[in-house]
């Protein structure tokens, strides 16, 4: 499953090509997010006190990462969707915390808002940057297909080098 930044970056390269605006496009990716979010919460908040959630809470794993969230909520809230592969699984460990609706709400919006715009503005500049690498590509399939073709390359590279080093960790704790 590709992350959400590799669509937003193609919408915002196709609104540099006038298929629709960008404001729209960071719209959309603001308001996925942050609905996506305030659900992951919810069923986190929801969820926390069945049997079967406590008992995985008090793995030490778990006890210390969410322990370090609620040391450190505000930061965590605000940077957890720029941390390859903790998008979903964030905002339901948040939920299992003390940490208030309110709050993660307020943060997360404004986290939310910020990543909407920026990787809008970067899919426009990637637009532009396609279009002086490749010349003026006159389908809009076609500059979508190599929009996600370099999106999941990028993804897969970040994918191999955080499996890398958390294997890398891993062997050094067990040594």
């Amino acid at each position: 499953m590709a992350e959400g930044e590799s669509f937003v970056l193609a919408g915002g390269a196709l609104s540099q090509r006038g298929m629709f605006p960008a404001w729209q496009v960071a719209l959309a990716a603001f308001g996925g997010s942050t609905t996506m979010d305030q659900t992951c919460f919810a069923l986190g908040r929801w969820f926390r006190d069945w049997r079967w959630v406590r008992a995985v809470r008090e793995k030490r794993a778990l006890k210390t990462a969410l322990g370090f969230v609620e040391r450190h909520p505000n930061g965590y809230i605000l940077a957890f969707r720029y941390l390859y592969g903790l998008r979903i699984v964030s905002p339901l460990a948040i939920g299992l915390t003390k940490i208030g609706w309110l709050r993660f709400m307020a943060l997360n919006t404004f986290s939310a808002a910020v990543w909407a715009v920026a990787f809008t503005a970067l899919g426009v500049f990637a637009g532009d940057a396609i279009d002086k690498m490749f010349g003026r590509v006159h389908s809009g399939l076609v500059l979508l297909l190599i929009i996600l073709v370099l999106a999941g390359a990028s993804s897969a590279l970040v994918h191999h080098v955080v499996a890398k080093r958390t294997a890398k960790d891993t062997k050094a704790a067990e040594a």
